[in-house]
């Protein structure tokens, strides 16, 4: 414990690059910044940075420092929020990054349905596509990710995961609209836009794709936007391509959405997880424990 304004200055520096940098950051003098870090670095019995011409970088011993500091700021957390949750008082605070589907419906009722049991407790949502959301949970810059197809899955310990079909979404005077289910072969012969290769969809369609003859994705738009490619369609006859969990086409009176044939086109995995082996502070779990049972409704 006596140590954690120490660890707020080591992880300023960080940030910065700099002791002059993070001084002004934090608005104090470099020399009274320089003096705590050396002195922590006595009483560690270790130097945790490398003394650059223009700044500083944390060394291996630095590194190992750093990851110490992370989960003992976590487990820190979950603590107040015990004793928070002992003392009768519901607070704490959630940070999720998740896939662009989960924002415009899925998630904003989630948590507003968990705030009406816990208005003490706080939200950040960031949208991340499934690099960055795995990412973050290492940094301990997110407790939770909802994200499609994560890569790596070094750090990523899924809590649940739900298979999701693509669905195409065209106007509903498209001819393909009158059929219950598409071919990814009869959409691709339509106009249409997809999303960049960086996206789940893309990835999956692109796959797909290959396995077809005479035909390829050939999109007229590109867009690391789902909302701009699904309204674009009400402007023009373009064929979109997206998951149903981001979709809701209850006003949309001239768009509809119809799933890709399997097994033409395999389903996307839509993963709830956090980092591995961490303990996740109290309101963090809960709320995954709510996102766990709402998903399996989906199924």
């Amino acid at each position: 414990m006596r140590h954690l304004k120490d660890y707020e200055f080591i992880e300023g520096v960080i940030r910065a690059g700099s002791i002059r940098k993070a001084a002004e950051d934090m608005h104090i003098t470099a020399s009274a910044l320089n003096r705590r870090i050396n002195r922590f670095e006595d009483e560690f019995g270790y130097e945790i940075f490398e003394r650059l011409p223009r700044g500083v970088r944390l060394n291996p011993a630095g590194e190992m420092l750093l990851q110490f500091i992370r989960s003992q700021g976590s487990e820190f957390a979950r603590l107040r929020s015990q004793v928070a949750d002992l003392s009768g008082v519901r607070r704490g605070h959630v940070s999720v990054a998740c896939s662009q589907a989960l924002l415009p419906y899925f998630l904003p009722h989630q948590i507003a349905q968990y705030r009406e049991d816990h208005p003490g407790v706080t939200f950040s949502v960031n949208a991340r596509d499934r690099v960055e959301a795995e990412r973050e949970l290492a940094e301990f810059s997110s407790d939770l990710a909802l994200v499609f197809e994560p890569q790596t899955m070094v750090d990523f310990e899924v809590v649940f995961a739900i298979a999701q079909p693509i669905h195409a979404v065209m106007r509903a005077d498209h001819p393909l609209a009158e059929q219950p289910e598409v071919r990814l072969r009869d959409c691709l012969r339509h106009p249409h836009t997809a999303p960049s290769s960086k996206f789940a969809v893309r990835n999956i369609l692109e796959t797909a794709s290959r396995r077809l003859s005479s035909i390829s994705l050939n999109p007229m738009i590109e867009s690391e936007s789902f909302d701009f490619m699904r309204h674009y369609g009400q402007w023009e006859d373009m064929i979109s391509f997206q998951f149903p969990i981001g979709l809701d086409l209850s006003g949309a009176t001239n768009l509809v959405s119809r799933p890709l044939a399997a097994p033409e086109v395999p389903h996307g995995n839509l993963l709830l997880g956090q980092l591995r082996g961490r303990v996740l502070p109290v309101a963090s779990a809960r709320f995954a424990q709510q996102l766990v049972q709402s998903l399996q409704r989906l199924e």
